[in-house]
């Protein structure tokens, strides 16, 4: 037996300071290995037949052919696919969406539907069969149409109410000496994650192991144990490297084919998505109409504000992009209604993207406020401040902190902003016209509960085993960094093995609330470790272990609002003559909690900033009203920004450590895009005059409003 050895806790150490990625060699080196290419004895593969109508129903499927072909080891469709239960609240809180339960019935909701899987010895013989099969359908009339004040259009709770009001809008709008009233729209946007959704399924001594792609081990394991009806302990899920995820790797289509044919044939089956696929079948940000009303002093002062969305989900599944979300959080007025509305169309389910509700929502709502300023002779900074509340406008919470304003005015003197003319349109540069812009950004902080076992091992280093998801944030290294800190030991004493559902539950990677909700749990293991230490335990062969649970612990974090701020600011160059616009430099400033690992943590901030790019000029899905489905479903026909659209981008933040978090940690993972394309969109104005009102602006939108008319 050995002793390992911990100090008293030091205030400095490994947190706060940059660290490469503990897994960056393997990364780069090809030695990590993602889900798709992981080798199984005896693996087949999947290839998912999806449906060519829009709505209907499968009148008859053609298997024998396909059947008959080289390598094709079976079709499953709805006639003889495994049965699944989806009648089950999961462990976000809510029913899982029935394009989860593959193959359970003949009809068919929106275009791109799985209506078969063929599964092959090879993936080439499984495309080939997969392609070849013929589906006959009863087609039925669909309707993709999304429009601002659709008839069918309702309130939903999701995560955040529906509605939530205060005051008299009527009566405050009409006392109001200055009234902004105006629509914004964004387009429907798609993950598009570098690496594909892949899982692999196969039977292991009476256990289902899935080694997957997804943002949650933990989330995936329980799903799939409800759906077939498993013992939870029988199902194991591993997912070590993740490609990116932004939101859309959570359960899908292609896991749950994969364990239904590994079930049927007894042996290991692999799906992976192809990329024209991932546009049905892995969810997307739905388009988002949004109407703001906002009543003001002379002074700038709001006595109203209505912030209304409306957005798009499908006939089978209710789903919320809550973009009123931030209205109820950046800024008070007397009379203040805020509301998020969702209408059924026959189109797949959207879900969760980088900042849901706050990306799109943070765009009309800054650019509204912009038009406030200007409409009052007011600086878009000073509206700000004299708006800034003392509370939460709607819950009346207090702030457990809100560096908001420092923000601000470190943002704007590294920018120049006092420099600015705030006149639009005197700026230029040749065939230039250039302009500077600048929005408010929010995200909500938060916790999930966790658990994490650590072990003092013979030799003196440490295990941390917690069922973490590292999709590119760093989250592994960061984990690493705060758990040498906590034992106060180097990091390259500490290992941490994340991404096994057996290592127990834990949080998903969502919501900007991994790292903290994993920290935390890392947090207490050790605190419990120090303790058997201090005792004098010496360390047997098999090392020490203890398991943390947070699951008490964060339940103070509700009686406070809870949220990281930052300050976008941008400057644009437009060319009226072929409506082209470029971003010449950006700057955010934010107050996102500690930062555990500047190196990533500014990784997190700037790719965030240059998602903003992309949703400012960029990014569009277009869906066809007469196929019910995309133009252009691939990386060549949906554009996002390249190196050739990312200028100078800095980005960097304040002190802001939560007092409530044992690590100080809020969250950096989403903020960064929050207000990066209003910033975008309130330069173009100060370039040129002109509103856009509509994203992405387009070369198209900008020449059309060329003659100085406000682009609705």
């Amino acid at each position: 037996m050995t002793t390992a050895t911990t100090g008293t806790p030091t205030t400095r150490g490994s947190v706060g300071t940059p660290h490469t990625r503990v897994e960056g060699r393997d990364k780069v080196t090809g030695a990590a290995r993602y889900a798709g290419e992981i080798p199984f004895a005896g693996l087949a593969h999947g290839w998912l037949v999806l449906s060519t109508v829009a709505r209907g129903r499968v009148r008859a499927i053609e298997t024998a052919p396909v059947l008959a072909m080289p390598g094709v080891l079976t079709v499953l469709h709805h006639e003889n696919a495994p049965r699944v239960d989806s009648d089950f609240v999961g462990m976000l809180g809510s029913r899982p969406d029935p394009s989860l339960a593959l193959f359970q019935n003949d009809r068919v909701p929106h275009l791109g539907w799985p209506v078969a899987l063929v599964v092959a010895e090879t993936p080439e013989q499984a495309r080939e069969a997969a392609e070849a099969l013929v589906v006959h359908y009863e087609q039925e009339p669909h309707d993709v149409a999304f429009f601002a004040g659709h008839p069918d259009a309702y309130p939903v709770e999701g995560h955040t109410p529906g509605v939530a009001e205060k005051g008299d809008l009527t009566a405050e709008l009409a006392a109001s000496a200055v009234v902004v009233d105006a629509e914004y729209t964004t387009p429907e946007e798609h993950h598009n994650p570098m690496e594909p959704h892949a899982a692999a399924a196969r039977w292991d001594g009476g256990r289902l192991e899935v080694v997957d792609s997804n943002q949650g081990t933990t989330w995936v394991a329980g799903e799939l144990a409800k759906l077939f009806s498993l013992d939870p302990d029988s199902v194991r899920v591993r997912s070590e490297h993740i490609g990116g995820g932004f939101g859309s790797k959570g359960v899908r289509a292609h896991q749950v084919g994969a364990v239904m044919a590994a079930t049927v044939l007894q042996r290991p089956v692999r799906v992976v998505m192809t990329r024209r696929q991932m546009f049905t079948l892995a969810g997307y940000r739905s388009p988002t109409t949004q109407r703001l009303r906002l009543g003001a002093d002379a002074d700038g002062r709001l006595r109203a504000l209505e912030h209304s969305c409306l957005n798009l989900t499908s006939t089978v599944h209710e789903f919320v992009e809550p973009g009123a979300a931030p209205a109820r959080v950046m800024y008070d007025a007397d009379a203040h209604h805020t509301a998020n509305r969702v209408v059924r169309l026959d189109v797949p389910t959207p879900t969760w993207m980088r900042a849901p509700g706050e990306a799109p929502g943070s765009f009309a709502l800054e650019a509204a406020l912009d038009e406030l300023a200007e409409k009052c002779g007011i600086d878009p900074i000073e509206l700000r401040v004299r708006n800034e509340p003392e509370r939460g406008p709607l819950s009346g919470l207090p702030f457990s902190s809100r560096n908001l304003l420092a923000c601000f005015r470190e943002g704007a003197r590294r920018f120049g902003w006092p420099d600015r003319d705030p006149r639009p349109g005197l700026r230029r540069d040749g065939r230039w016209l250039l302009g500077t812009g600048t929005a408010a950004a929010s995200f909500p902080s938060g916790a999930g509960p966790s658990t994490a076992a650590l072990t003092a091992e013979p030799d003196g280093t440490f295990t941390v085993r917690i069922a973490a998801s590292d999709i590119g944030t760093g989250a592994r290294t960061a984990l690493t960094l705060i758990a040498a800190d906590a034992l106060d030991v180097a990091p390259e004493r500490v290992r941490v093995r994340i991404g096994d559902s057996d290592f127990g539950p834990a949080m998903i990677a969502g919501g900007s609330m991994g790292t903290r909700s994993w920290a935390w749990a890392v947090q207490i293991a050790v605190g419990e470790l120090r303790e058997r230490l201090a005792l004098g335990s010496s360390v047997p062969p098999e090392g020490i272990t203890v398991r943390s649970d947070t699951s008490a612990a964060i339940g103070a974090l509700a009686r406070k609002e809870r949220h990281s701020f930052g300050a976008q600011f941008a400057e644009v160059a437009v060319d009226v003559t072929t409506g082209e616009v470029r971003v010449r430099r950006m700057l955010g400033v934010f107050a996102a909690g500690r930062v555990v690992n500047p190196l990533t943590a500014r990784s997190q901030f700037v790719g965030g900033m240059i998602w903003g790019i992309s949703m400012a000029l960029h990014e569009e899905a277009v869906r066809d009203g007469a196929t019910g489905g995309h133009v252009g479903a691939d990386l060549a026909g949906y554009h996002v920004a390249t190196h050739a659209d990312v200028p100078l981008i800095e980005a960097d933040w304040i002190d802001d450590p939560d007092p409530d978090d044992p690590v100080g940690i809020k969250g950096v993972g989403e903020i960064g895009i929050v207000g990066a394309a209003a910033a975008i969109a309130n330069a173009v104005w100060h370039a040129t005059g002109v509103r856009h009102r509509n994203l992405p602006i387009r070369p198209d939108r900008v020449l059309s409003a060329a003659d100085g008319a406000t682009h609705a």
